[in-house]
């Protein structure tokens, strides 16, 4: 990193550190839950699944026996580091004083870091049993496929009608539990062309999109939140697309041994002794209910 700090070294008119563009710190957090762990594995929920009432049979005859199914989901951590170096020399042969730009830079890594493991575990294997012993897959059928609402079309309203019909059809409660749906910059552009999404004939006025600096935050009831994050696949045509999810804020965890921290000091080890900006953290994701998450395959032109 010292040798980078070269391109600071001041001219009358460079007074300032700036950041170049990037995704300042983790944008899916908010819309998960999550809680704080340690050990070496961690259970955020005990899963019970439903029962049914039975029909009396006879007066006075013997009680029959109702056992609900239970299962477990596990979430393991994964640590991270992002060591800075800058040297003495450089330090004084610069205006500004440059840790709180590297400290700002390693904590939006961080959270763009976070991100990457969310996304992972939306479609990843599942940890599920009484030790975790048994990988989960999604469910197959949480799947919107890429022609729906046209010929291997990007992101559409019958998509979102789709991936909101097959939560719902699972229960999902959206005043209680809210839906979130990732997005690119490519597949808001797509709804930003629909008709049904900047027509005001289609809506009454709480059913309209909700639209902030003309950036595409809600519609049909769901949360949108803008990521360029998110990974290309083979979808169901065997074509490449954009995998986008569709959940209920329930049915996704980020569990947290170790949340950001940067450290600032002296590496009295090395040579010059350098000042080192240190950020680390230690997380891990999981999918806490299959039924609660969706794919939507997307094409981008």
């Amino acid at each position: 990193m010292s040798a980078n700090l070269l391109q600071h070294y001041v001219l009358s008119f460079s007074t300032n550190l700036s950041l170049l563009l990037q995704q300042q710190g983790s944008k899916l957090r908010s819309y998960i839950t999550s809680n704080t762990y340690k050990g070496e594995s961690a259970s955020p929920v005990d899963q019970v699944a439903p029962v049914e009432m039975q029909a009396i049979a006879s007066l006075f005859g013997p009680m029959p026996r109702v056992d609900a199914a239970v299962d477990r989901r596990w979430v393991d951590p994964f640590g991270f580091g992002l060591p800075q170096l800058i040297d003495r020399f450089d330090k004084l042969k610069i205006l500004t004083e440059p840790e709180s730009v590297y400290t700002r830079n390693a904590m939006y890594a961080a959270g763009r870091k976070m991100d990457d493991v969310i996304i992972a575990a939306f479609t990843g294997l599942a940890k599920t049993g009484k030790q975790g012993g048994t990988n989960t897959s999604p469910l197959a059928g949480n799947t919107v496929g890429v022609s729906t609402g046209g010929t291997t079309a990007g992101l559409n309203v019958e998509k979102l009608k789709r991936g909101r019909r097959i939560l719902l059809a699972h229960e999902v409660d959206p005043e209680s539990d809210p839906i979130t749906v990732a997005i690119t910059a490519q597949q808001e552009e797509n709804l930003l062309n629909e008709i049904q999404v900047i027509s005001t004939d289609f809506f009454k006025v709480g059913d309209r999109p909700v639209l902030e600096s003309g950036r595409l935050r809600s519609f049909l009831g769901m949360n949108f939140v803008q990521i360029e994050r998110l990974v290309a696949g083979t979808d169901d045509l065997a074509g490449t697309s954009r995998s986008i999810p569709m959940w209920a804020k329930s049915g996704m965890h980020l569990g947290i041994w170790n949340d950001i921290q940067v450290e600032i000091g002296q590496r009295n080890d090395l040579e010059n002794v350098p000042w080192q900006v240190y950020c680390r953290m230690m997380v891990g994701a999981t999918r806490l209910e299959e039924k609660k998450v969706v794919r939507i395959w997307c094409r981008e032109v």
